[in-house]
């Protein structure tokens, strides 16, 4: 049950750094993390879904992380009865994660408190926390996985397949 410890330790993380990023006035924000500057400290609330999408419509925004949240939470714990799938359950434990320390936000504050940028390019104006990371990090990891099996049952790169061929 160590994804299951994961996920709580993961939560609880964000939760924490959340409620300091509350419990602070909103005047020593933004400030520098590093040196550089490069990553940069905000205390911004998010009344809608990513980048501020349908903050009008509260109950879809509510609802849409719950409903998503409960298919991939329904996921893990099939997986979790199977031997094997490590990445997929690190995937998918990262992904809820996530979803489970947002969703806390949007049904006990109405918003998601968002508290780093990195500032590079265009991601600069893109304001995070640690559970859209988990989002993010799951997604990626579940993706070059699918792709990885893809490659793998297809026989592999046609680097692979010319040498299998001599």
């Amino acid at each position: 049950m160590i994804f299951l410890g994961l996920i709580g330790f993961l939560v609880l993380t964000d939760l924490a750094l959340k409620a300091e990023i509350e419990s602070r006035d909103g005047t020593e924000f933004p400030r520098n993390l590093d040196e550089k500057g490069r990553i940069v400290i905000h205390k911004s609330h998010n009344a809608g879904l990513p980048f501020g999408f349908l903050k009008r419509c509260q109950e879809t925004v509510r609802m849409v992380p719950v409903v998503t949240a409960s298919a991939v939470g329904g996921i893990l714990l099939w997986l979790l009865q199977k031997k094997g799938h490590t990445v997929e359950k690190l995937g998918f434990s990262l992904t809820l994660a996530g979803a489970l320390s947002n969703i806390y936000d949007r049904l006990t504050r109405h918003y998601v408190v968002d508290y780093f940028s990195i500032n590079w390019g265009k991601l600069k104006k893109v304001i995070f926390n640690l559970g859209d990371m988990f989002i993010f990090l799951g997604g990626m990891i579940l993706l070059l996985h699918e792709i990885w099996e893809s490659i793998r049952e297809s026989g592999g790169t046609k680097a692979e397949k010319a040498k299998k061929k001599k």
